[in-house]
């Protein structure tokens, strides 16, 4: 069942097909690097075959990812009412950011865009619904150098840190005048059919740095500052991750994203076949079932059109292609 654009703890099949490699630029996805993530020395040459088309066929699991940019790490206590089912919008209808779908564009930000999707979460929900903003996905990624290297990709420990250390202004989506800084770069289609929206392209530059907000917005840029108190990691327990977004709130978290991962429509995703193509970060906010197979409830940064309305659901449990291995948060100043 369905109300609206949610996905709920519900059911449905799963979804999944290998595309040729020159068909994936539109997913902006960050190369998988040495630097960024311990792939255990896998070489695709040494553990794949081709297909007719080209395209390395992996016959084993997508790799699990272990992050070299660890965050310090905390532990919670488990409560024992820990619900079986949990979907933080639901949980927190105060707090709209919650439900809401991002589009990166044509630039490889999911570092950025998963970090302010869950600290936007964490501000509302840690002020009682009093601090309603967006943080700036525009201000992290142009202006946190610590971060990595902008639309070539980045480290969301160290978006956490920034966040922490320097503040981060407001900002909505491209065109949306929401904020001091909205985000620059247009929506673009990432799904592998055609939509509404141009194709996205090569990735671009990333934009300049500047300390100022745009025209017509009332609030200075040191104003418009919201930092964090704390930013950490969370151990890739399952009971541990579901406990940390019960508690604070939605969390970052980062997975290898294989080819049959592009075409997902609906249901619980778990990689079966097709090459690695690259790490992305997401945004999970809640956990459930379906038809017995535990998920993850993700929030993607590739705007509506793509996946079931943005969101998908991803095998629990397991670390399913890493993701409950990089999983930070953090705590905002209140």
């Amino acid at each position: 069942m369905r109300t609206g654009s949610n996905i709920l703890c519900t059911r449905k099949e799963q979804n999944g097909i290998s595309l040729r490699s020159s068909e994936l630029r539109q997913f902006v996805l960050e190369p998988v690097r040495v630097e960024v993530c311990d792939m255990h020395s896998i070489r695709l040459e040494e553990t794949s075959t081709r297909d007719d088309s080209g395209v390395h066929q992996r016959p084993t699991q997508c790799p699990q990812r272990q992050s070299k940019y660890k965050l310090p790490s905390i532990r919670h206590a488990v409560p024992e009412d820990l619900p079986e089912c949990f979907d933080a919008r639901r949980n927190k209808p105060h707090c709209p950011t919650i439900g809401e779908i991002r589009d990166q564009g044509s630039c490889i930000a999911s570092w950025a865009f998963g970090a302010v999707e869950a600290m936007s979460d964490r501000h509302c929900i840690h002020s009682n619904g009093k601090v309603n903003v967006e943080i700036s996905a525009e201000d992290l990624l142009t202006c946190c150098d610590s971060c990595g290297d902008g639309c070539n990709g980045g480290r969301p420990g160290s978006a956490w840190e920034y966040w922490v250390n320097e503040g981060l202004v407001t900002g909505g989506q491209y065109n949306s005048h929401v904020g001091c800084q909205p985000y620059i770069i247009p929506a673009c289609e990432h799904a592998s059919t055609p939509g509404k929206l141009p194709r996205c392209t090569d990735v671009v530059e990333t934009p300049q740095c500047v300390h100022i907000c745009e025209e017509g917005y009332n609030v200075s840029y040191r104003a418009d500052k919201h930092f964090g108190n704390t930013s950490y990691s969370i151990d890739k327990q399952e009971d541990q991750i579901k406990t940390e977004i019960y508690k604070n709130g939605p969390v970052q978290g980062t997975f290898t994203v294989c080819t049959d991962f592009i075409t997902y429509r609906s249901g619980v995703y778990r990689h079966v076949t097709g090459e690695e193509m690259g790490d992305h970060s997401i945004r999970i906010l809640g956990w459930g079932t379906e038809n017995g197979t535990p998920y993850w409830l993700v929030a993607n940064s590739w705007n509506p059109d793509w996946g079931d309305k943005g969101y998908f659901k991803i095998l629990r449990g397991s670390d399913e292609c890493g993701i409950e291995s990089s999983i930070v948060a953090g705590l905002p100043k209140v």
